[in-house]
């Protein structure tokens, strides 16, 4: 049995899906999936064929994610903030089946409307193929790399990835039914479709909100119990009095993305927030490793690798990872390409270590690290440092050419007043915590972050080039 259908057993009238419009129970979800199956089979496509999405999160992007499950065809969303050229060259390497999209038509590649395929009645004449008979090899999902560290990379993933990644978590972090996550990431981004393949396979729900709109509204608007959030989101909403009190009385919320400030996690502890730190992956299926219970401060943060899930450390600090969470390979020339080493290690590109309790700590990526006066310098470890000081919300830290020592480094900082913190303050602070190699010898203040389109991630290579062609190198 499927996993659509074998839900609707299980689960019949509990909602699996909340929306503007009002809730679904898995039972009314699974029919639905089913007739978007069956049109897409009269337009000639099977088992095994490649649907490619451009649109934004709705109620009938998570159906239609539902229904290529079922039908057993591959779900292929594009982030459809990319630059044309970027998603013409990304689809070119694709070759969908069919691309599908909720925008305007673009003359550049060939689209059929989302909306029509979804209203269209299947033929009552003709009966309804089966579903997908369940196997765990057969690929679900394509899902790009948040190109944070170059270019985006198109990840396969099986049912089985999926299937494990969702049953680990769940081991530390249950959901089941009356449980209720907001699908409040991207379905191009693997953490948004672990949201929905996580409730489906819990009997839980998922609350799709209206495009653009504040999480703060979706936190009145729908029941839920569970959030996930990468850091930036979080500072937002606790810059909202009305959201706090909407966020304690959360379940979990799921931290992850990127390194977390320190005074944000203080702050959450302060108001009693259950923030849940966790490390993931596009190529592990999102999470690998999470707290067992929320952070209590920023020496508590280190996670635990979650069930199905093996992780060691390199020579040179890399983090490696394997498991039935590892994805099936990058498409390279039409054909899976996975990259492990001898051992069957896949490299992450991140550093860390793990204590002999077994928690990992993450240091940050392996290419952001720099040497200077021949010690190995971690930008994400002076950001937390800076983002310590009373009145820097976020920083990024980046090198910058020195004479003596090769390479310092230099600081792009977000403050909650323009000119406060002083930089003679700031540098007085760095000095009694990380001392003079890990200093700061600039600080430029910025007002907004540029970052990666369709992410909140900030683009620290388009900083990397300001602080190089400011310097004349």
């Amino acid at each position: 049995m499927d996993l659509v259908s074998r839900s609707a057993l299980l689960y019949g009238s509990s909602p699996a899906l909340f929306s503007a419009a009002g809730s679904l129970s898995f039972r009314h979800y699974a029919t639905k999936a089913s007739s978007i199956a069956q049109t897409l089979r009269k337009k000639g496509l099977q088992v095994g064929s490649t649907v490619s999405v451009i649109a934004p999160n709705s109620p009938d992007t998570a159906l239609l994610g539902i229904a290529l499950l079922q039908a057993g065809m591959v779900f292929a969303p594009m982030n459809h903030r990319f630059p044309l050229q970027q998603l013409i060259i990304a689809l070119k390497a694709l070759k969908p089946d069919i691309v599908l999209t909720s925008l305007p038509a673009d003359p550049a590649f060939r689209t059929e409307p989302l909306e029509a395929l979804l209203t269209e009645t299947p033929d009552a004449g003709h009966p309804e193929p089966a579903a997908a008979p369940h196997c765990m090899e057969r690929i679900v999902t394509i899902i790009h790399t948040s190109a944070s560290s170059g270019k985006a990379k198109a990840a396969m993933h099986s049912f089985g990835n999926h299937w494990y990644n969702a049953l680990g978590a769940s081991e530390n972090m249950p959901l089941g039914p009356g449980d209720c996550a907001l699908l409040s990431l991207p379905l191009f981004h693997v953490g948004g479709y672990a949201i929905l393949f996580r409730a489906l396979a819990s009997g839980s729900a998922v609350a799709v909100p209206p495009p653009h709109e504040p999480i703060e509204h979706s936190l009145e608007r729908f029941p839920l119990t569970h959030l996930s959030l990468v850091p930036t989101q979080l500072h937002r909403l606790l810059l909202n009095p009305t959201a706090v009190p909407l966020l304690r009385r959360l379940k979990a919320v799921l931290l992850g993305g990127s390194a977390v400030p320190i005074r944000l996690l203080e702050e959450t502890e302060q108001l009693g927030i259950p923030v849940y730190m966790s490390y993931g992956s596009t190529e592990m299926c999102s999470q690998i490793a999470t707290t067992s219970e929320p952070a209590s401060s920023f020496r508590k943060t280190s996670c635990r690798s979650l069930p199905f899930r093996e992780l060691s450390i390199a020579n040179d600090g890399e983090i490696l990872v394997k498991g039935p969470c590892l994805f099936q390979g990058y498409i390279v020339e039409g054909k899976p390409v996975l990259p492990l080493d001898s051992d069957g290690w896949f490299h992450t590109g991140d550093t860390g270590n793990i204590d002999k309790s077994g928690n990992l700590s993450v240091h940050g990526r392996k290419d952001n690290m720099f040497i200077s006066g021949g010690e190995n310098l971690h930008p994400e470890e002076i950001e937390c440092a800076l983002t310590s000081i009373e009145g820097i919300k976020e920083a990024l830290v980046v090198p910058i050419q020195e004479r003596e020592f090769g390479w310092k480094p230099a600081a792009f900082i977000k403050t909650e007043k323009s000119d406060q913190p002083a930089d003679s303050v700031i540098t007085e602070a760095m000095l009694k915590t990380v001392g003079r190699l890990k200093t700061p010898i600039r600080y430029i203040r910025v007002c907004q972050w540029v970052t990666l389109p369709g992410s909140q991630k900030i683009d620290r290579k388009r900083y990397v080039r300001q602080i190089s062609e400011e310097n004349g190198w």
